[in-house]
């Protein structure tokens, strides 16, 4: 065959003769059933004026407290192609009644006209981090045709945002979904339709909301109610709750994968070595094979994770040694577990930013991996753990034993309910050696800073810096490495 006879056969897909715009505006106003003031085309989707970028579509959203149609002039003058309003403007637009339902009208119309294998993933701990790998494994085995949502869209906003910018050429999808309160995830999975669910592992996360470990439970498992007829439920082998996850998927009769040590897993952990990078050599029985792969990131939660991914990817009809090479090269993730090179005195130190998020289970498995971590001293700086209600003092408290596992030499305590914890080691604020470990109890990061840097940051320390997002860690974490 010549060339030119070649490019007359051309498409070979029927997928190659789909628009390359994302949306365009009849598209747009029969998925919203708004009107559209003329032909235009847009190449993405936002929700903040701040992050338009040339050619999206802005949502004009309305909140409690905001109006998004007060930033449309900052929209367009940042490079939107459009917006979505509930009252006419002199630029191009799709009215509708709501912008907020059109938000998820956009996003079902999305998911219905794209073929892609979608996996939502849910969790007290490591969502975030799961869902990255899970996309960063199907990325590779669909070269560059997987879309996923981005940093933590993972709310009744985020979701349906992150599936209306999904290109219809992708060939997976990957969905991130959190929670606050029971029924939220349901109304989240409805939305995406998942053909496989991945709940990472059950922690007090929200207790304060829910109650109880199981109760939390019940909300995750929410995440099973929306799966695709025939769809696959993830779950872990080795939570105290495995029972219970377990029967609300067969409830609604899903296929049911399970990962972790124990015997009866589905994917299970044979074996895990240290590797030289840090990081662990894999070996787990699929149950019709077995593999060996590197997992790049520290720490015993990230073999689980690892399990939990290649479960998720073998359901999803992946690539098996696709995810192996994935997961080798992964990094840490911003306030997920990035690790630092900063500036010490004679030399440098190591920062691992964890900074985003913090719960009980979280706590003691970053812990535990600092104290796994080379040092010549281990610091850690803990923020609060938001949403735990009355259960925050005891949870706080039971920290100290981590802590003094984890062998570390000194501590920068940050928010009021780490008070609990720092009565619990000694005098609060004192600096004096407690319980084997010397610390400091701060208000918030800008003490946090001065107590560190009063401390002295010397070559070989280790400095873990984990709490809950709303103390601000990332600000301590923003100046070290910024010196740096």
């Amino acid at each position: 065959m010549n060339a030119l006879k070649a490019l007359r056969q051309w498409p070979v897909d029927r997928r190659d003769m789909l628009g390359l715009a994302l949306w365009d505006a009849h598209a747009i106003a029969e998925a919203t059933g708004g009107k559209a003031s003329g032909d235009f085309q847009v190449s993405g989707v936002e929700i903040d004026s701040r992050d338009v970028r040339s050619g999206d579509l802005f949502f004009a959203l309305k909140g409690e407290v905001m109006d998004g149609h007060k930033f449309i002039d900052k929209a367009f003058a940042n490079g939107a192609a459009a917006a979505v309003v509930d009252r006419p403007i002199d630029m191009p637009h799709i009215l509708v009644e709501d912008t907020n339902a059109a938000l998820e009208a956009l996003a079902a119309a999305s998911r219905d006209r794209c073929k892609a294998r979608r996996i939502g993933v849910t969790g007290s701990v490591g969502k975030t981090g799961v869902k990255e790998a899970i996309f960063a494994a199907l990325d590779r085995t669909s070269r560059g045709k997987t879309h996923r949502s981005v940093r933590s869209y993972n709310n009744h906003v985020g979701v349906p945002l992150s599936m209306a910018r999904m290109p219809v050429r992708s060939e997976f999808a990957v969905f991130e979904m959190g929670m606050n309160h029971a029924g939220e995830i349901s109304g989240l999975t409805a939305q995406v339709k998942p053909h496989v669910a991945v709940i990472t592992t059950i922690a007090p996360a929200h207790i304060e909301n829910l109650g109880s470990i199981e109760a939390i439970a019940d909300a995750k498992a929410e995440i099973f109610e929306g799966l695709e007829k025939g769809g696959t439920a993830v779950i872990p082998a080795d939570s105290p709750q495995f029972e219970q996850l377990k029967a609300s998927a067969q409830k609604l009769g899903v296929k049911i994968v399970s990962f972790g040590k124990s015997s009866d897993a589905d994917v299970r952990l044979l074996d895990a070595i240290p590797s030289a990078n840090g990081g662990s050599l894999v070996t787990a029985d699929l149950g019709d094979t077995r593999l060996c792969f590197s997992v790049a990131e520290p720490g015993e939660h990230w073999i689980s994770n690892s399990l939990a991914v290649m479960a998720a990817v073998k359901a999803a009809g992946g690539d098996l040694g696709s995810a192996g090479l994935a997961l080798a090269e992964m990094g840490g993730l911003k306030g997920r577990g990035a690790r630092h090179q900063i500036a010490a005195h004679s030399g440098k130190a190591l920062m691992i930013d964890e900074s985003y998020n913090a719960n009980p289970a979280s706590m003691r498995a970053t812990l535990r991996q600092l104290g796994q971590t080379p040092a010549t001293r281990r610091v850690a700086v803990l923020g609060s753990m938001k949403e735990l209600g009355d259960f925050a003092p005891r949870f706080h408290q039971q920290l100290a034993e981590p802590l003094a596992e984890a062998k570390v030499d000194y501590a920068v305590l940050v928010g009021e309910e780490m008070q609990a914890l720092a009565q619990h080691l000694g005098k609060a604020g004192s600096g004096a050696l407690a319980g084997g470990v010397a610390f400091a109890h701060c208000n918030g990061p800008a003490e946090a800073i001065s107590a560190l840097e009063e401390y002295g940051v010397t070559h070989g320390d280790a400095i873990l810096v984990k709490g809950s997002n709303s103390i601000g860690l990332g600000r301590l974490v923003a100046h070290f490495t910024a010196r740096s």
